[in-house]
């Protein structure tokens, strides 16, 4: 384990963990005992601890520069439910192809499932050309509006929410009309945001208006009724008045003439950056298209991921930015939200201050105990809803189609893609009846 945490931390060999390991001091007082300290109390830290361990005596000798190259990396040792039972490559050395068999010394009992097959695809279209021919049984991770290009009729598709909230955060510096509350308001007020979650994720999303999911803080989200399918939600023009109502009594005016809302010297003007990944442009046009109908004016900028986060986001330089945060499963809020992170590299792209709030976030960082740390947080999401400082959109849902004969597939609440499969060792797809006198 020391060896392990201690490559995590390795500046050179640029581990994805290493921020998580970052200022943690590791030792063994005994073989069976492994002592953390950390540089200040923070209470997400176990989530940290389910770091894979690496066996020192195969990686010592491997160097800093070797670790990504390494062909120890296709052949992982653990104590999972399956072990790796070969591999394939194609011609530049990439794999497109691994085979797992069970376990059979594994903690929990072998798994029932006799073999695993995973298959790599260059792209989308090539997934689904598989899965559509029957040469692949699962598909993960595939994109909404692919959903229904997949044609047989023997799958179904599992969902589940991920800890990851899109909006629209606003830079109240940058544009003084975004620093106005009845402003923000509007912008909330105008949005149809199941509408959103079923345009552009085809359904396969959560509504939020906060920062976290609802029902994360170990509270049920509210109940609410359920629209019969194909009923219509609120029309569009009945948003955008209730927006305008709101921007009027802000002491907004509406210029006929000039087909802008005006107070003072201000007008109701702003641009809204988004990365060209398909989800983020096609919600950004949908969210643009609503706050025009209330007469807003918005502009969207349309950047390459990599450059929306090297021009865009990292030096602030926007006025309302369409962009997602994974929160984790463990809720720490604190890089997204506390003062201290508003610039480069902190992750408060709402430039959020709020000393109250900052006090709350501190706090539940270093509160161990689940119930108290909830209770801080929804404290914190009331100051969150009255300041306003993002529109809150979605949550996406995790989407897996598999096999109708496939049992045992309970997904949950998942931290990322590789959590479908947690209970991989108690699926099953082969069924017999037995008369009740042997089962009893």
């Amino acid at each position: 384990m020391l060896f392990t945490i201690a490559r995590a931390q390795d500046p050179e060999i640029k581990s994805a963990r290493r921020a998580d390991w970052e200022g943690v001091s590791a030792v063994a007082p005994d073989p069976r005992t492994v002592v953390f300290t950390l540089p200040h109390a923070y209470a997400p830290f176990l989530e940290n601890a389910t770091l894979g361990i690496l066996p020192k005596h195969l990686w010592e000798s491997v160097s800093a520069e070797e670790f990504p190259f390494s062909p120890l990396n296709t052949r992982p040792v653990g104590s999972g439910p399956y072990k790796v039972a070969g591999f394939d490559e194609n011609a530049t050395g990439a794999v497109t192809r691994y085979s797992f068999s069970s376990f059979d010394a594994f903690a929990l009992g072998e798994a029932h499932i006799e073999k695993l097959h995973f298959l790599f695809y260059p792209n989308e279209e090539a997934l689904i050309r598989a899965q559509n021919a029957g040469r692949v049984d699962g598909v993960a991770g595939i994109s909404p509006s692919r959903v229904g290009d997949i044609t047989r009729s023997d799958l179904r598709v599992a969902r589940a929410p991920l800890p990851r909230t899109f909006g629209v955060f606003l830079n109240q510096n940058k544009n003084a009309v975004l620093a106005e509350s009845s402003v923000r308001a509007a912008l909330d007020s105008a949005l149809d945001k199941q509408a959103i979650v079923d345009e552009v994720l085809k359904g396969y999303g959560v509504p939020l208006d906060g920062p976290v999911l609802p029902g994360a803080l170990g509270v049920a989200a509210p109940a609410k009724p359920e629209a019969l399918r194909g009923a219509a939600s609120e029309p569009e023009t009945g948003r955008a008045k209730r927006a305008r109502d709101i921007l009027s009594r802000g002491g907004w005016t509406w210029s006929d003439e000039e087909g802008v809302w005006k107070k003072k010297a201000l007008i109701l003007s702003f641009t809204l950056a988004t990365g060209d990944e398909p989800s983020l442009a096609a919600t950004a046009e949908a969210v643009a298209s609503a706050w025009r109908e209330a007469g807003i004016r918005v502009e969207v900028h349309v950047y390459p991921l990599s450059e929306l986060n090297t021009v865009v986001l990292r030096p602030r330089n926007y006025e309302a930015v369409l962009f997602g945060e994974v929160v984790g499963r463990t809720l720490d809020l604190f890089a997204f939200w506390h003062s201290s992170q508003r610039n480069d590299p902190g992750l408060n792209i709402a430039l959020y201050t709020n000393a109250k709030a900052d006090a709350l976030l501190a706090q539940a960082r270093a509160t161990t105990e689940k119930r108290e740390r909830d209770a801080l947080y929804e404290r914190f999401i009331e100051y969150v809803a009255d300041d306003r400082p993002a529109i809150f959109l979605y949550a996406p849902e995790f989407i897996y189609v598999v096999p109708e004969r496939l049992e045992g597939v309970e997904l949950g609440a998942l931290s990322g893609a590789s959590e479908r499969f947690l209970n991989v060792y108690e699926w099953y797809a082969d069924t017999e009846r037995v008369w009740h006198i042997f089962t009893e």
